[in-house]
C-alpha cells in the first residue's frame, strides 16, 4: 500500500462530448482548448492541487491520446509526485475480462484497486468538463462536520431551467431526502454540479452493490445517489454560489469564452492566490502589426495579427492575415485566417485554415441566438467560400 491519503480525487474525463459536434470528433471534451492558453481539464486539476489534494486519478476513455499527452506526468499542475500525483486510468483487461467504462459509477468501480492503494477516508469525484474555481477542502470539511456518507455540490438555478439538471430536495439543514433526475416539475432549484465527496468505505460498498445489479446504468446520478437515499445514508447538499459553467455545448463553450473577455464570469484567471495552471506551448511572443486593430481581445503567445480583431480570443500559434476581420470569435491553436477573410460569431478549430476572402458566420445582430458557425479541426475553407450562421463544418469546403 502507498502512504495513506486523507483525500484523493477521481476525475471523470472520458466523455465523448457529442454535443460539441465536430470539435470533439478526434479529441475528448476535457482536452478542448479554452480561454487562449488553457484546456477545460486545467480547471479541476488546478482546483485539486490548490485544495491540497495531491493524488488525482484521471479516468479516460474516448479519444484519449491528446488528453494523455497534454497531462503527461502532471508537472504543470505540481502533480508529478513520487507518492500520489496524477495517474491516467483508462479501461484495461484483467486476465480474460475487460470492458469499457459503462457509466460514471462503473468507471470508479473498475478502479477500486487504485483507490485502495491510498486507503483514503474521502474521495472527491469530479467532472472534466466544467469551468469554475472551487476549494474542495472546504467541501470535504463540511462533509466531515455533517458526518455524511455523500455530499453533493449544488447551485441554485432559475426554476425555468431546473428541469435540465438533477434536482436535490433538502430539509432545512440541507440534508438530502430526494433526488430527481431532470424532473418535469422540480420541487426545488438546487441543481447538482456533478461534484461529489464520498466517504470511501461507504462509496466502495455502494459501488460493489450497484455493479451486482444487472438493471443498473452504473451512474452516480441515476443509481448510486438514489440507492444511498433509499438506504437511509446521510447525504447533504453543499451550496456553491460562485461561477460555474458546464461547457458541454457549442453555445455554452462560446459563451464561457466571451464571459472571460467581458469580465462577467466572476472568475479571475490572473488571481495569484488561486492560479489555473496549464501546460504551456513553447511559442515566441505574439506579434501585432502596425496596421492591425485589436479591441477587447485576448491574444496568446505565438499568435501573429495583421488584421482586425474585436471581442475575440486568439489562441497560441494562430494567424490573422492582412485585411482579415475576426469578431466575437474563438480562434483555436494554430488556425489561420487568411487575408481578407471575415470570421464573425464563430469558433474555428485547431489547425484549420479560412481561405482568403472567405466568410464564416455573420454579425451577431444578424443571427438568431446560438447560430454560431463552427469549423472543425484541421479543415480548409476555400478562398471566397461562405460558411453560414449555425453551420457546423466537418469536411473541407
Amino acid at each position: 500500500m502507498r502512504n495513506k491519503k486523507k483525500t484523493i480525487a477521481m476525475l471523470l474525463a472520458g466523455g465523448q462530448g457529442s454535443r460539441l459536434g465536430v470539435l470533439t470528433a478526434d479529441v475528448a471534451k476535457p482536452a478542448i482548448p479554452f480561454a487562449g492558453k488553457y484546456r477545460i481539464i486545467d480547471f479541476p486539476l488546478s482546483n485539486s492541487i490548490n485544495s491540497g489534494i495531491d493524488t488525482v486519478g484521471v479516468l479516460t476513455q474516448y479519444r484519449p491520446l491528446e488528453l494523455n499527452a497534454y497531462i503527461g506526468n502532471g508537472q504543470a499542475w505540481d502533480l508529478d509526485r513520487n507518492d500520489g500525483g496524477v495517474s491516467i486510468l483508462p479501461p484495461y483487461m484483467t486476465g480474460k475480462e475487460g470492458e469499457w467504462y459503462k457509466g460514471t459509477a462503473n468507471a470508479i468501480y473498475q478502479n477500486i484497486n487504485f483507490v485502495d492503494r491510498y486507503d483514503p477516508e474521502y474521495v472527491v469525484v469530479l467532472s472534466g468538463d466544467h469551468i469554475y474555481k472551487m476549494d474542495y477542502s472546504e467541501m470535504v470539511r463540511y462533509h466531515q462536520e455533517k458526518g455524511a456518507a455523500c455530499t453533493i455540490a449544488v447551485r441554485n438555478v432559475p426554476l425555468e431551467e431546473a428541469s435540465r439538471f438533477g434536482i436535490l430536495n433538502t430539509k432545512e439543514d440541507n440534508e438530502i431526502y430526494e433526488f430527481e433526475e431532470k424532473p418535469k416539475h422540480p420541487k426545488s432549484t438546487k441543481a447538482s454540479m456533478g461534484v461529489y465527496v464520498f466517504t470511501w468505505s461507504k462509496m466502495r460498498e455502494c459501488l460493489i452493490r450497484d455493479e451486482q445489479n444487472p438493471d443498473s446504468e452504473n451512474d452516480f446520478g441515476k443509481n448510486i445517489i438514489p440507492m444511498m437515499i433509499d438506504n437511509g445514508d446521510k447525504l447533504y447538499a453543499y451550496e456553491f454560489d460562485s461561477y460555474w459553467k458546464d461547457v458541454g455545448t457549442i453555445e455554452s463553450l462560446w459563451e464561457a469564452n466571451m464571459e472571460i473577455l467581458s469580465g462577467e464570469a466572476g472568475i479571475e484567471l490572473s488571481d495569484p492566490d488561486w492560479r489555473i495552471y496549464s501546460r504551456n506551448p513553447n511559442e515566441p511572443p505574439h506579434y501585432v502589426a502596425d496596421n492591425a486593430i485589436i479591441k477587447n481581445s485576448m491574444i496568446t503567445e505565438g499568435a501573429r495579427i495583421y488584421g482586425d480583431v474585436e471581442n475575440s480570443i486568439i489562441f497560441y500559434g494562430a494567424y490573422v492575415g492582412p485585411g482579415a476581420t475576426v469578431r466575437n470569435a474563438v480562434i483555436m491553436p494554430d488556425a489561420r485566417i487568411e487575408a481578407g477573410a471575415v470570421v464573425d460569431y464563430a469558433i474555428v478549430g485547431q489547425e484549420s485554415v479560412i481561405g482568403a476572402g472567405a466568410k464564416v458566420g455573420l454579425p451577431m445582430n444578424e443571427c438568431k441566438k446560438g447560430d454560431i458557425a463552427v469549423i472543425g479541426n484541421e479543415l480548409k475553407v476555400s478562398a471566397g467560400a461562405v460558411v453560414a450562421p449555425g453551420e457546423m463544418l466537418a469536411e473541407n469546403k
